[in-house]
């Protein structure tokens, strides 16, 4: 697998799939993603639509406004359209803190590896695995990353980048969504470990 292209796209579209648009980390992001110079630097064909969206989004024409977009994609207070945490896809109770979190707990302690989370938040957010996967590829883990990517994102990303895209409602995550897709694709494409079919349940 290409680490460099993991190493970088992994911290992006984690940071944007989990850090508030306000926030010090995702910040210097939206800075980058006004340029449209930035696309010439994803490793990844095939993100003109996407870089659009995200351009589209950025420019505060929109009835609602980033943090208000993300607040309803992300936190709540109502149902999220498209939740974040793998085990609502993989569990057969669509709960938080299911198996396959159980499961994602059980590799990182044998792979010694401890997520950086906020506190009682589960292990399988999406912008925390693909900022995991990132650090991986910038630590050169070449078997724990394909494990990673493998077990514990390839089965059930897509389905959530799906429905994101689907139901953003908001150009700037459809975009991300896009590009998201379009990279764990390549991904899957480089991963040289199988991926398991898993049902989903959401």
């Amino acid at each position: 697998m290409m680490l460099e292209k993991i190493a970088l796209t992994g911290r992006v579209l984690g940071v944007l799939l989990y850090a508030p648009p306000e926030s010090k980390e995702c910040q210097p992001l939206l800075d980058s993603l006004a340029d449209p110079q930035w696309l010439t630097e994803w490793p990844y064909e095939g993100a003109q639509e996407a870089a659009a969206l995200i351009a589209e989004g950025l420019t505060g024409n929109q009835p609602e406004t980033l943090s208000e977009a993300y607040q309803r994609l992300f936190v709540g207070p109502h149902t999220l359209v498209a939740p974040p945490w793998g085990s609502v896809y993989l569990d057969r109770e669509s709960v938080l803190f299911g198996d396959s979190t159980l499961r994602l707990r059980q590799w990182l302690r044998v792979n010694g590896i401890e997520a950086q989370r906020n506190q009682n938040e589960p292990e399988d957010h999406i912008g925390t695995l693909l900022m995991m996967a990132a650090w991986l590829a910038e630590e050169k883990q070449h078997k724990m990353i394909s494990g990673l990517i493998a077990l514990h994102i390839l089965p059930w990303a897509p389905r959530y980048l799906e429905l994101l895209q689907q139901h953003a409602g908001h150009p700037f995550y459809q975009g991300v969504a896009q590009l998201a897709q379009i990279t764990l694709a390549a991904w899957a494409e480089e991963c040289p470990s199988p991926v398991p079919s898993l049902e989903l349940y959401f």
